[in-house]
This record gives C-alpha cells, structure tokens and sequence, in this order.
C-alpha cells in the first residue's frame, strides 16, 4: 500500500501539468492568470482585425505591442512586492515630477499636451504610468498605518490621490485623470473605511461634482450633453454613439458573422478600432458573443480577486485589489460610454481596443498581481 502511494505521487508530480505549472511558478507567471490574458488577446486580434477594415499591418503592430507587454509583464513579476512598496515614495515623486513636465515642455497633439519627447522622436505619456504609482504610493502609505484608517490618514490618502489626477486633468485628459484617481480610491476602500466615511465622501461629491462643471472645457460639458440627449445632434457629436447603438441593436443574439458587419466597415462608425470597438463585437458576434467576453473578463477580475484576498501583507492586499478593481472600471466604462449609459471619455477596452502605452501598463499591472501571489507561494514554503 505504501509502495502504491508512493507511485501515485510520483505520477502526479511529474505529470505534465504539473511540470508546467511549476516551470511558470518558477518564472513568476500565474497559470490561471496568463491563461485567461492569452485567451482574451487572441478574442481581441480577431475583432479587430474585423475592426480595422481587414488591416492586417494594424493587427501586426497590435502583436508588437502585445509582445512587448508579455515582456514587461514577465519581468515585472520578477520583481518581489517587498521591493515595489520600497520603492513606491520614490516612484511617486518621479511621476509628479515628470507630469509637471509635461506641462512646461511637453508635446501637443489634438489639442492636448500629454507626452514628454524622447530621442528618436519618441513620445513617452507619463500619465499612463501613473496609473500603477498611484495604487502603490497610497497602498505604501497606508500599510504603514493602523487599519482602519482614521481622518488624518484617510485626507493624507485623498491630497496623494489629487495632485496627479489634477495635474493630469490639466492637459487635459479627463478620462485617464478619472481612472487615475478611481485606482487610489480603490486602494483607501480596502483598507477597511467605515461606512460613515463612505457616506461623507458621497455627500461630498454633490458640490464637487457641481462645481466640476464650471471648470469643464467646452469639449467636455458638450460630451455630458450628448450623453443626456444624443439626439439633440444626430449629425454632430451625438453621431458616435447613435451609430454605436445602431451596431449594437443590429447585432442581435448570435451577430452576423465575423467581417460581416456594416457599421464599421462602410464608415459609419468612427473610431471603431479603439473606443467603439465593443459596438463591431456586439454587431458580428451579437448578445452571446459579448456575454462570453464579459464571462472571461469577468474570470480575470475573479483571479485578481483571489490574488488580493490571499496576499501576505497589507501593501500586497491593497494594491493588487485596487489593480484588479481599477481593471474592472476599464471595463465598466468602456462598456458604459459605448452603449449610452456613461458620457464618452475616451477609455479603451482593455486587451481588445488597438492601443500603444495603456496596454503596455495593463500589462506591468498585471505582472506585479502575478508577484504577489508567486511571491507568497515561494514565501510561504
């Protein structure tokens, strides 16, 4: 009996499976994690290649950036959240640093000043990264307070979430400011708030949000506007998302085939390849083919979930639930925004919209959730 224990537990050690799963553990990659990325990316190329017009060069670039992020991803999982949370204050300060330079001398285009110019004609938008110092400096500063956390602390955390995202703001880019700002507030929630200073921050938010609108661009009151009553110029800026809703209506159940919709590939909707881009799926896969996207995002999020709940210190928990959290709103608003239930911000689809810095960022986020929880395991032995 002995003996035949002793087989089965070699069998199942050395089982293929389990010899992947050690060799990627080992590398600081979670299996569960990068199987539902590398699912979601090959969803995302097939749609937009349809997206794009049948381009297979905007494809081919797309898998250049994918390629790089895996690089990054991978090396950013090496990395132990010890050492993230020792360097997050340092971190921080070089990111306010260089968004302030983005003010002085940085670069225009389409109206706004978001990028620092590099040699060999490189632009580099430091308010991408940012996106990851924020969680990290506000999940720093907490882990080193008693949890819950009091007044003091709770302010501390909100002046470290509204420098940048004012800074930001500024260029203007209210889309990646809003996100920017929803990842530390993340990071605050999980660190065990009370209600009643939930329910303070939500008051506060009436007269914030009132006095938002008289510091809003022209560009951006007219996006609100639109939101409330797209028809009120159909020919104008309520034409995005009135064609939006055409393909998404259009599509039905089952859609009409992959390359087989009309709203993007005879023009009519414009952006199509990047924000809009859920309206093509929706329209050549109908309801089931967006509902098994959501299933997979929605498994994603779940993995990060798990990874959160199951970190081995403060800073690790808070900062890989507000990555996670931040994930979802990327979602939340991409979706929302594209169908009428949110104003057009300009917030793509994660892993599926054609993009260069975000998903590059998406991917350094999620290698440092793949640290925490290879970290933990080896940790933990």
């Amino acid at each position: 009996m002995i003996r035949n224990d002793f087989q089965r537990q070699f069998r199942s050690h050395n089982s293929p499976v389990t010899r992947r799963t050690s060799l990627l553990q080992a590398i600081h990659l979670d299996p569960s994690l990068l199987g539902g990325l590398l699912l979601l990316l090959t969803a995302g190329l097939f749609v937009l290649y349809s997206a794009s017009g049948e381009s297979m060069p905007m494809v081919m670039r797309q898998l250049t950036r994918i390629v790089v992020g895996l690089i990054v991803m991978m090396f950013m999982a090496q990395i132990s959240p010890n050492s993230y949370k020792r360097w997050s204050p340092w971190l921080y300060v070089i990111g306010i640093g260089l968004l302030i330079g983005v003010l002085v001398i940085g670069t225009q285009a389409k109206g706004a000043q978001r990028w620092l110019p590099l040699p060999g004609g490189v632009r580099f938008q430091p308010s991408e990264v940012m996106k990851l110092i924020v969680p990290m400096m506000v999940s720093w500063y907490l882990a080193e307070r008693a949890l819950p956390p009091q007044w003091k602390p709770v302010v501390a955390s909100c002046v470290l979430i509204l420098i940048p995202t004012l800074l930001i703001a500024k260029q203007p880019d209210l889309g990646t400011s809003l996100l920017i700002a929803s990842s530390g507030i993340f990071a605050l929630f999980l660190s065990g708030l009370r209600w009643r200073v939930i329910g303070g921050f939500a008051i506060a938010l009436i007269p914030i949000a009132t006095g938002a609108w008289f510091l809003m661009r022209d560009y951006q009151k007219q996006r609100v506007l639109t939101f409330l009553d797209p028809e009120r110029d159909p020919w104008g800026t309520g034409w995005n998302i009135i064609q939006s809703k055409t393909a998404i209506g259009s599509g039905g159940l089952n859609g009409k085939g992959w390359l087989n919709g009309t709203q993007a590939h005879l023009d009519f909707l414009p952006e199509s390849h990047t924000d809009f881009i859920i309206a093509v799926m929706a329209e050549e896969f109908g309801l089931v083919g967006v509902c098994s996207l959501l299933i997979l995002y929605f498994a994603i999020i779940g993995r990060g979930i798990y990874i959160a709940m199951n970190a081995q210190d403060t800073y690790s928990r808070l900062l890989a639930g507000s990555i996670t959290l931040t994930f979802f709103v990327y979602i939340f608003v991409n979706i929302g925004m594209v169908s009428g239930l949110l104003p057009v911000v300009g917030v793509p689809l994660p892993f599926v919209s054609y993009g260069g810095t975000s998903i590059v960022t998406l991917f350094a986020g999620f290698g440092i959730l793949m640290s925490v929880q290879t970290h933990r395991k080896l940790l933990s032995r």
